[in-house]
């Protein structure tokens, strides 16, 4: 993986680029592209910014600003990565997807730091 492939990421999604990121991440990780949509599934309203369906493997968000929220996209893609092919049964721990986005967050503001030194 790239030394800069993080932070792309982040940047790509705070640019309205979700959709690429999310091939960029499916490519890295070599699984299958997410689905995104703006809305979330019943029973989830108000209480999450997005949720990811493993039966349909679709990552849903609260609202336009979710989409391009780089922490949410990134949980839920880690709940993405973590579902197994076969069964599909959830397999990440809320924890270990909020470590997953923040490692990518931290990527980005290092990277943004060294180019304001340069």
């Amino acid at each position: 993986m790239p030394a800069e492939f993080k932070p792309l990421v982040v940047w790509l999604i705070l640019n309205g680029k979700t959709e690429e990121a999310l091939a960029l991440l499916a490519e890295n990780y070599r699984v299958n592209v997410p689905k995104l949509k703006i809305g979330l599934p019943k029973g989830h309203t108000n209480r999450a910014y997005g949720c990811y369906t493993p039966k349909n493997a679709t990552i849903s968000v609260l609202n336009s600003d979710a989409f391009g929220n780089p922490f949410v996209i990134l949980h839920e893609f880690y709940h993405h990565l973590r579902t197994h092919s076969v069964d599909k049964q959830h397999k990440g721990t809320e924890k270990n997807a909020d470590k997953f986005a923040t490692e990518f967050l931290q990527a980005y503001e290092a990277a943004k730091r060294r180019q304001s030194l340069s």
